[in-house]
């Protein structure tokens, strides 16, 4: 847990990871009222899941980060079921915007988008207390909202591409072992696609989707062993997908969870 200084006031923001979920939330200090005590006070604890998905937290100024903790702890699935609820509505009706507070998936977990400007900064993303951190360098005036926008997609696309490689590089090395039919290491290249997770060549190379690295690691680890059984059986045919069960048994599963998913990990 973390706090973060600003001019007008301290600003603490804290997280905490609920299911497949790192969940932010911001804690809001308020005025502690004469004449009540300190167990009334930390009963005073309030917590608002607002419709952009932001958790606040309205605590008594001298409440302890442990209490305060713990009371967010303890309506953890209460918050978890309202972003859940929100997101809903947010992710199926908006286009992306590539703007704070937007949702974007790493491995299988939601992240808040945040896109902060800073003249002396370069240009960067990173994951930062359950935050994608998008930090853009302000060049003059304040960044055009559109080419604002143009920027941060840019940088998002690369932050995934890059991650994209290295994950489907690790994977890749763990699943090869049960594919006993394959000789040597398979060449791979990750370029987008809109409806495919990934494909195999007549040659034996891999095609994978950046895409699919917003998928928890089982379901990067099924795609890439449904492409290696195509280079034992090109086609999907009976052969293919028995060698398919023999080394993901629970296959059918994952392929499901996966294609629940696909609008939003497949949305740009």
């Amino acid at each position: 847990m973390t706090s973060v200084e600003s001019p007008e006031r301290t600003k603490e923001e804290y997280s905490f990871v609920y299911g497949d979920e790192a969940v932010c939330y911001e804690v809001v200090r308020k005025p502690y009222s004469q004449g009540s005590s300190q167990q009334s006070a930390k009963r005073k604890v309030t917590i608002k899941v607002h419709p952009n998905c932001e958790v606040i937290v309205s605590a008594p100024d001298d409440a302890e980060r442990s209490d305060i903790h713990d009371a967010v702890m303890k309506r953890a699935k209460w918050i978890y079921d309202g972003l859940k609820e929100f997101r809903g509505h947010l992710e199926y009706v908006q286009a992306k915007r590539y703007v704070s507070g937007e949702m974007q998936f790493y491995l299988g977990r939601r992240y808040m988008l945040k896109v902060v400007e800073d003249s002396d900064a370069i240009a960067s993303v990173k994951m930062q207390r359950g935050k994608l951190l998008v930090t853009l360098r302000r060049l003059g005036d304040k960044t055009k909202n559109e080419n604002k926008t143009k920027q941060v997609k840019a940088l998002v696309q690369q932050w995934y591409l890059s991650r994209a490689k290295r994950i489907f590089h690790e994977r890749l090395a763990v699943m090869l072992p049960q594919a006993e039919w394959v000789t040597g290491l398979p060449s791979f290249r990750v370029l987008p696609m809109t409806k495919q997770w990934g494909s195999c060549s007549a040659k034996g190379n891999l095609m994978l989707n950046p895409h699919l690295v917003k998928a928890p690691k089982e379901c990067i680890d099924y795609v890439i062993l449904h492409e290696l059984c195509h280079i034992a059986e090109y086609n999907h045919s009976e052969r293919f997908w028995r060698l398919l069960s023999s080394v993901m048994p629970n296959w059918k599963e994952v392929k499901s969870r996966l294609d629940g998913m696909a609008e939003l990990y497949l949305s740009e």
